[in-house]
């Protein structure tokens, strides 16, 4: 009866998807990650990397049950005289064989096939061994390996994210070991009990199908890096037909495995693929596994899974699509290192989903989608985007929509309007093509290293602290004037913070001005500390001040205050003549005592710093607008001048 109620639902969810996916995602995988939490690292599979893997796999969509045989090529990082996999203890290994010699083994209850080598593998030494095995999988919610039907039709299907592949296989699951190369054979029956053939789905490149009587074997070949939780396969009667992307003259294809009966929708919604394609190819680089395919795989379940080359699909609306297609650059080529950086796939996958809306959509439906993520994050008031420790046993927490999904994508579009888009995009291809991270893991800090060295060596650690590391979100209220004139506003930028982790969120904060004849200006003001005041150039007769209209910075329930000329301490101070060519002079109540004046160009650059002086001399300075930061027993006072 469950089965035919989620299928029931999934077929609703597959034939009309909604716009708002991204709950559905994170749901869809936590709930896929059920039961396999709560394993620490497991140190004995720490000795030995991984090489290869040849997967021999029999299976049939109409029974819960698997045969397999892992050929498995290793070398010793140490001396090691027994070599350790991770399979889950109802699984029955059969045989374990070296060069067709049978090696003595045992089966325990921490889910581990512990070898005894014939001998002392000395470190660096490659070498390889056989597991035979068998069993009825134990599955974690949707996923780790699930049969079921479609249309009354059988179907079987893998989910292994995050530690489900031991339910399923002999393997090395922690996030610090990428199987250089696989080869995944499987065997199926050559027909579904309707007398349709059945295709087989796995990562990489299709090699050949091999008919042996009422079965088949279909091979695939994948060449890159990948890790265990990414290896996937799935059978049914699918429907396959392709796309084709040109990659500068270097073609690939897009091949999608759909039910039958799904058929007419999919290929109304799979071409976008292609478009999708070209503009993370033209944001990011080429597609990292052009030499093989990227693909679909239809299966039982409404979310989405990014595995290297194809991604098995729950429905195919274009957010889905454009989400599980990012991770094969920010997951799949470049894998999060644990899973307290999760937001390093998932944010990365979530923004790049936005960025899709930008592109295809416009201003207008991007700004809404920021919108939508701001609202969700700032639901509550606590919880960090980078994963405490003591959460990683739980799901929910991993997978959180709110917080691994839409603050770690809201925070790299945060990044992207402090650095601006030339240094951020920059900055991301550099952290893909980094030796040390391209086909293998990162952390936050590998992230974090790339993009500074893109900013030429601005130093982003407290841009980083605040906003992954810590919790919570600023609330801001803007206090505003306009007094003595048109070409000057005098605003007040106060903090508050939502969480006591962040003593204040330092941020480029946006408000657009409003001319009492119409005049919109658009500025951002870099607050650095709380009470802080500024002097922007204005030049018309100021009507109302917005916050942050178009929803760049993650922040709630802030307010814009028209404020008396009693609240302005820096309206006491004044410099004139401005514009000038020469020296400046500045006039201050004589109860204030100024402790240094610096000068900054519109680049950030600081030219001047010294103590007070009523005159002072801009003439060997460039044309420009320069910023006077003047510090007082007061506080600080933020002035402009324009140089000619």
């Amino acid at each position: 009866m469950k089965t035919l109620i989620l299928s029931l639902l999934f077929l609703s969810s597959f034939l009309s998807y909604p716009q708002q996916f991204q709950d559905d995602v994170s749901e869809a995988e936590a709930t896929a990650a059920t039961g396999w939490f709560g394993k620490p690292v497991n140190l004995n599979t720490g000795n030995y990397d991984l090489k290869y893997h040849r997967l021999e796999f029999t299976v049939n969509p109409s029974q819960a049950f698997i045969t397999g045989k892992v050929t498995s090529y290793f070398e010793a990082k140490e001396n090691m005289n027994t070599i350790t996999f991770e399979l889950v203890d109802n699984m029955t290994v059969s045989q374990v064989t070296q060069r067709g010699t049978p090696l003595s083994f045992t089966q325990n209850n921490d889910d581990e096939v512990v070898i005894t080598l014939p001998q002392i593998q000395a470190q660096g030494v490659l070498d390889s061994l056989s597991v035979s095995y068998s069993g009825n999988p134990v599955s974690s919610g949707f996923g780790s390996f699930e049969t079921d039907t479609h249309n009354g039709d059988p179907v079987m299907w893998t989910l292994s994210e995050p530690f489900g592949a031991k339910a399923w296989w002999p393997c090395k699951q922690d996030l610090n070991d990428k199987i250089d190369m696989i080869d995944v054979y499987i065997t199926t029956p050559r027909f579904n009990p309707s007398n349709e053939e059945y295709i087989a789905v796995a990562n990489g490149l299709e090699m050949g199908q091999t008919i042996n009587g009422n079965n088949k074997t279909t091979h695939y070949r994948h060449q890159y890096p990948i890790p265990a939780y990414l290896i996937a396969i799935a059978v049914t009667n699918y429907t396959v037909y392709s796309h084709t992307v040109d990659n500068n003259g270097n073609p690939f294809e897009i091949v999608n495995y759909i039910y039958p009966e799904d058929l007419s929708y999919a290929q109304s919604r799979t071409p976008v693929t292609v478009d999708i394609m070209n503009l993370f190819t033209n944001l990011f680089e080429p597609y990292p596994y052009a030499n093989e395919k990227y693909g679909h795989a239809q299966f039982g379940w409404g979310g989405g899974m990014e595995h290297t080359t194809v991604s098995f699909m729950g429905s195919l609306g274009r957010g889905l699509i454009a989400h599980e297609l990012a991770h094969q650059w920010f997951g799949d080529k470049v894998t999060c290192g644990s899973w307290q950086d999760i937001w390093l796939n998932e944010g990365f996958a979530t923004y790049l989903s936005g960025l899709v809306v930008e592109d295809f959509d416009g201003a207008s439906d991007f700004r809404s989608w920021r919108q939508d993520k701001i609202a969700s994050i700032t639901d509550y008031p606590d919880g960090s985007v980078y994963v405490p420790a003591q959460d990683t046993t739980s799901v929910n927490r991993i997978f959180s929509s709110r917080l691994s999904y839409n603050k770690g994508s809201m925070v790299l579009h945060m990044l992207r309007k402090k650095l601006g888009d030339a240094v951020f995009f920059q900055g991301l291809k550099n952290y893909l093509a980094d030796p040390a991270l391209s086909y293998g893991y990162a952390k936050t800090p590998d992230l974090i290293r790339n993009m500074e060295v893109a900013a030429g060596g601005e130093d982003l650690s407290e841009f980083f602290n605040d906003w992954i590391y810590g919790e919570g979100y600023p609330r801001y209220t803007i206090t505003w004037n306009q007094a003595g004139g048109q070409s000057n506003i005098n605003v007040e930028i106060s903090q508050t913070q939502s969480h006591p982790s962040v003593s204040f969120f330092e941020a480029p904060v946006p408000l657009r001005i409003i001319g009492t004849q119409g005049e919109t200006l658009d500025i951002v003001l870099d607050n650095t500390q709380n009470n802080q005041f500024f002097q922007p150039i204005v030049g018309f007769t100021v009507q109302s001040v917005q916050f942050d209209p178009d929803y760049h910075l993650i922040s709630r329930n802030n307010n814009v205050v028209l404020g008396t000329e009693s609240f302005a301490l820096d309206q006491q101070f004044v410099l004139y003549p401005n514009p000038t060519s020469g020296m400046i002079n500045l006039v201050k109540p004589a109860a204030i005592n100024v402790e240094e004046i610096n000068i900054y160009n519109a680049l950030g650059q600081l030219l001047f710093a010294e103590k007070f002086s009523e005159r002072i001399d801009i003439s060997k300075f460039s044309n420009g607008i320069l910023f006077f930061q003047i510090e007082t027993s007061e506080g600080t006072i933020n002035k402009t001048v324009v140089k000619e």
